[in-house]
């Protein structure tokens, strides 16, 4: 799998630091998509390292519709971008937008992004389309950098040129649930645990002792991550104060939208 060397990636870093401290202190978080064209245009050049122009056409014409962006290299279109106003919430409507475009023209990649916020989605060419979000991240946050990064570094001009977006998705499938789980119940896996196991305790052990012992630590491992979250949102639910005008009725719902860096 091609990977940027540790000195590319440290300029990578350097690089998206720069763009974070340019355009998110304040200045580009009116609701003006306007504003997140030009800074999506310094962050294809600068950060992923595109030619303006030759390699980042914008308003492309797709099937009578325009597409925000298109990211191509001597013709071949390589992913589609959409961009929204930083004020707005990146929604499955502006996914399903980008789907669209990306499917009529025989594109594989999306990018949707409000220039902070920013999602990387596969496009499946199956009946119905469908997408998978291979890797996001929130440059308002920039403890996350050199985990985004890891996966940043895939749709770099260096390595979209070296089939760096064919080596992310093998990145992604390997550790994908669906595809994690047949390996971890295949044959030969079952099979090394028991040799162990007869090994450490001298009993013998039947494939389906193994299966159900695996089944029972991923679903006792999954219950108490379900449980370790709820108490830590309760914990931090509790140090919440918020002040509300006397005689003034406190109204409204939270928000349940769930923020990750990578999700399947």
């Amino acid at each position: 799998m091609k990977q940027l060397t540790t000195s590319k990636k440290r300029k990578l870093l350097s690089a998206l630091k720069k763009y974070k401290n340019k355009y998110l202190g304040g200045k580009y978080k009116e609701c003006d998509e306007s504003a997140t064209r030009l800074m999506l245009n310094d962050f294809l050049e600068n950060v992923l390292g595109f030619v303006s122009l030759d390699e980042i056409k914008t308003e492309y014409m797709i099937r009578g519709t325009y597409a925000d962006y298109i990211v191509q290299i001597k013709g071949k279109g390589y992913f589609i971008i959409e961009v929204k106003a930083m004020c707005l919430d990146l929604s499955d409507k502006h996914l399903r937008q980008a789907i669209n475009y990306a499917a009529n023209e025989g594109i594989e990649w999306v990018l949707l992004t409000n220039g902070m916020k920013f999602r990387f989605y596969k496009v499946l060419f199956n009946k119905p389309i469908e997408s998978k979000l291979v890797f996001a991240f929130d440059l308002s946050d920039e403890q996350n950098f050199k985990k985004a990064i890891e996966y940043l570094q895939f749709i770099t001009k260096k390595l979209i040129l070296k089939n760096g977006l064919g080596s992310l998705w093998h990145r992604f499938s390997a550790l994908d649930p669906q595809n994690f789980s047949k390996l971890l119940f295949s044959k030969g896996i079952i099979n090394n645990l028991r040799r162990q196991l007869r090994k450490m305790y001298r009993s013998r052990f039947s494939e389906g002792d193994i299966n159900s012992a695996l089944v029972k630590v991923v679903e006792d491992r999954i219950e108490n991550f379900q449980h370790t979250k709820k108490r830590s949102f309760h914990r931090r639910r509790k140090t919440i104060k918020i002040k509300v005008p006397s005689q003034q009725p406190l109204a409204g719902k939270p928000s349940n939208e769930p923020v990750s860096m990578i999700a399947s």
